[in-house]
């Protein structure tokens, strides 16, 4: 995917607010690859290309035409949930190695050998993974 459409998208999935100039946009990988994220200001988003688990069930706003379940995203403040887009963080930036992490806009990810964690100031995030993912 472009750049471009990552920034429109994480433009049109932010909340509203005052003009300004866009937000500077990180993407990173897990450093298997099968992990996408993409980082700003006002969210992280990371999604996942082969998993072993499903998704809960589609929520009745996410319309049909759109993927759902493909990753998961967090705002600065409040809980995480499951991405409902048609477009992907995977293959947006390079490899994020094991024990280090990414962080911005009062989140923080962090690439483990178990999987990708990320969390915002107020302790809400999950965990993704081939084998699992967890929202806390």
């Amino acid at each position: 995917m472009k750049r471009w459409a990552i920034v429109a998208v994480l433009a049109v999935a932010a909340p509203l607010g005052a003009p300004g100039a866009a937000a500077d946009v990180v993407g990173f990988t897990s450093p298997s690859g099968n992990i996408g994220c993409m980082l700003s200001d006002d969210l992280v988003r990371c999604d996942i290309a082969a998993r072993n688990w499903s998704p809960p069930p589609r929520p009745a706003d996410c319309p049909e035409f759109t993927d759902y379940g493909q990753g998961i995203l967090l705002h600065p403040t409040g809980p995480a949930s499951f991405v409902c887009a048609g477009d992907t963080a995977l293959g947006g930036g390079t490899a994020l190695p094991y024990g280090q992490f990414q962080a911005g806009g009062g989140m923080s990810c962090n690439s483990e050998p178990s999987g990708m964690r990320c969390s915002n100031s107020d302790g809400y995030g999950f965990t993704l993974s081939r084998q699992a993912y967890t929202l806390f």
